[in-house]
C-alpha cells in the first residue's frame, strides 16, 4: 500500500477535519482532506528525519532532536500560510469582480428578468471561478433550494465581508420588497469607491513602507554584519593578548573595571544574526503588505525574497567590513 492510500484523516479528530475541510473550500483548492493531512504527516516525517540525520552526522544528536522539532513546526506553519494566502488571494480576486457582476445583474433586472435568472445571466465567463460558484448557486435555486439558503451558501465560499454584507442587503430587499436593481447598482458603486479609497490610502502610506523596507531589509542586516566582524576582530585581539599575558590584563584601580574577553563567540553571534535576520525580514514583508493592501497574508509571497536579500546584504557587509578591518588583527578574516 502506498503512503498516499493511507487514511490519515481517520486518526484526526472530527472537529479538526471539519476545520481543514472548511479551509480547503475557502481556498478553492480541489484537494481532499486526507491528501492535505498526508502531506502534513509525510512531509513532517521527512523534514524531521533529514534534520536529525544531518545533525547526528556531526555528532550533535540532541541538537538534531530539537532542531528537527522546530523544523516540523516551521513546515506546518508554511503549509498553513500557503493555504491562508490562497484563501486571501481568491477573496481579493472575487471582490474585484463583484462590482462588475452587480452592475450586470442590475441591468438584467431593469430589463424585466427575474432575480434568479438575472444573477445567472450575469455570470460571465471572464469571472472565472466566481462564475462557476454563481452557476452552482443557480442550479441549487432551480432544483428547489430557497434563494436565501443559496445566497448564504455562496457567501460561505469566501472569507469576504463585502460579499457577506451584499448578501445580507439582498436578502433584506427580498423580504421587505426593496428595489433590487437599485440596490445592486448602489452596492457596485460603494464597492468601487471603497477600492479607490484603499488605493489612495496605500499611496499615502507609501513612505512608511519605504522606511520599513530600509530598516528591516537593509539597516538591520548591515548592522548585524558590522557587529559580527567587530566581534571577530575583538576575539582575535583578545586571543593575542592572552597568548602574551595568560593571566589577562593587569588590574589598575577598582577590580570590577578589569577588562575581560567577550563571552560570546563569533560563530554563536553569526548563528544569532542569521536567525534574527530571517525573523526581521520575514515580518517586514508582512508589515509592508498590511500597509499597502490591508492584508498581511498577501506578504507571504514576498517573504522568501526579503529573507534572501537580507542574508545577501549581511554576507556582503561582513566581507567588506572584514576586508577593511583585517589588518587590525594582523591576519586575514
Amino acid at each position: 500500500m502506498a503512503m498516499s492510500d493511507i487514511r490519515f484523516d481517520l486518526f484526526v479528530p472530527r472537529n479538526v477535519i471539519r476545520g481543514v475541510s472548511r479551509e480547503l473550500d475557502l481556498s478553492g483548492m480541489k484537494m481532499s482532506v486526507n491528501k492535505l493531512i498526508s502531506y502534513v504527516v509525510i512531509g513532517s516525517i521527512g523534514v524531521y528525519a533529514f534534520l536529525l540525520a544531518f545533525f547526528a552526522y556531526f555528532g550533535l544528536l540532541l541538537a538534531g532532536i530539537f532542531v528537527g522539532l522546530v523544523g516540523v513546526a516551521v513546515y506546518i506553519v508554511v503549509l498553513y500560510a500557503i493555504l491562508e494566502y490562497q484563501i486571501d488571494e481568491r477573496k481579493t480576486k472575487m471582490e474585484q469582480m463583484l462590482p462588475d457582476y452587480f452592475q450586470i445583474a442590475s441591468a438584467n433586472l431593469r430589463s424585466g428578468i427575474a432575480l434568479e435568472r438575472a444573477m445567472l445571466l450575469a455570470a460571465r465567463p471572464e469571472f472565472g471561478f466566481f462564475s462557476d460558484d454563481l452557476k452552482e448557486m443557480s442550479r441549487q435555486v432551480f432544483s428547489g433550494e430557497t434563494l436565501e439558503n443559496s445566497l448564504k451558501g455562496l457567501s460561505s465560499k469566501y472569507r469576504s465581508y463585502q460579499l457577506t454584507h451584499a448578501v445580507r442587503m439582498m436578502l433584506e430587499a427580498v423580504r421587505y420588497g426593496g428595489a433590487m436593481a437599485d440596490l445592486l447598482e448602489q452596492l457596485a458603486k460603494e464597492m468601487r469607491n471603497q477600492q479607490l479609497i484603499q488605493k489612495e490610502v496605500s499611496g499615502q502610506l507609501f513612505m512608511y513602507s519605504i522606511f520599513i523596507v530600509f530598516a528591516g531589509l537593509i539597516a538591520a542586516p548591515a548592522l548585524y554584519g558590522l557587529t559580527s566582524q567587530m566581534i571577530v576582530i575583538t576575539d582575535k585581539i583578545w586571543g593575542g593578548i592572552l597568548q602574551t599575558n595568560p593571566g589577562g590584563l593587569p588590574t589598575t584601580g577598582a577590580s570590577f573595571l578589569r577588562p575581560s574577553p567577550p563571552q560570546i563567540s563569533p560563530s554563536s553571534y553569526t548563528i544569532f544574526s542569521l536567525v534574527a535576520i530571517v525573523i526581521i525580514t520575514g515580518f517586514a514583508s508582512l508589515i509592508v503588505s498590511a500597509i499597502n493592501s490591508g492584508s498581511a497574508v498577501k506578504g507571504i509571497r514576498y517573504v522568501p525574497l526579503f529573507i534572501i536579500v537580507g542574508l545577501v546584504i549581511f554576507v556582503i557587509v561582513q566581507s567588506v567590513v572584514g576586508g577593511f578591518l583585517s589588518g587590525i588583527s594582523g591576519t586575514s578574516i
